[in-house]
Order: structure tokens, then C-alpha cells, then sequence
């Protein structure tokens, strides 16, 4: 099952993307979501299959989201999630001694 998306970044939200089918484009995107996200900026179309994984996002999901309700909204990663990947020597550097 390939399925053509058009992906749309978020003016108001980093790395927030909204999945849509292109033959479908925003229609069945729900008003109250639209302008939480702000005016949609596309980023790229994309076709989507079943066996070609995405990088953030369970392809699975994303398609299922896509069938059943016409957009599938992928959220940012949880902001402090970049200090538990620091090395150990920036996150002691201002320890006192």
C-alpha cells in the first residue's frame, strides 16, 4: 500500500509535521488543529510504504493515522532529552571544586 504524503512544518512549533495525503492535501485536517499549528509550510512530499521506515516516526502508525482520520501530527522530541547525550566533561564543567 504506497501512499503519496505531503508534509507540512509547523511556523509555530519546532520539528512539528503534519502528514497528509496529497490527493487530500489539508481538507481533513480538524479547524482547532490547523490553528494550534499555524499556517502550514510544506516541506516535502514524500510516498510512503509499509517497508520503508521513517526516521522518527512508526511508519505503521503514521499510515494507519493517515487511513482513519487523514493526517497523522508528529511532535517534537522532548527538549531535555539533548543533556542526557552530553559528555560526561561539559555536564561537570562548572561544578565547583
Amino acid at each position: 500500500m504506497k501512499k503519496i504524503c505531503s508534509i507540512y512544518r509547523s511556523p509555530r512549533k519546532n520539528e512539528m509535521y503534519l502528514y497528509v495525503l496529497k490527493s487530500d492535501e489539508l481538507k481533513r485536517v480538524p479547524e482547532a488543529l490547523l490553528a494550534a499549528f499555524g499556517a502550514p509550510q510544506l516541506a516535502f512530499s514524500l510516498v510512503l510504504t509499509p517497508e520503508k521506515p521513517l526516521a522518527r516516526e512508526d511508519i505503521h502508525k503514521v499510515l494507519e493515522n493517515l487511513e482513519n482520520q487523514g493526517y497523522h501530527l508528529q511532535m517534537p522530541p522532548p527538549e531535555d532529552d539533548y543533556i542526557e547525550h552530553l559528555p560526561e566533561e561539559l555536564l561537570r564543567r562548572n561544578d565547583p571544586v
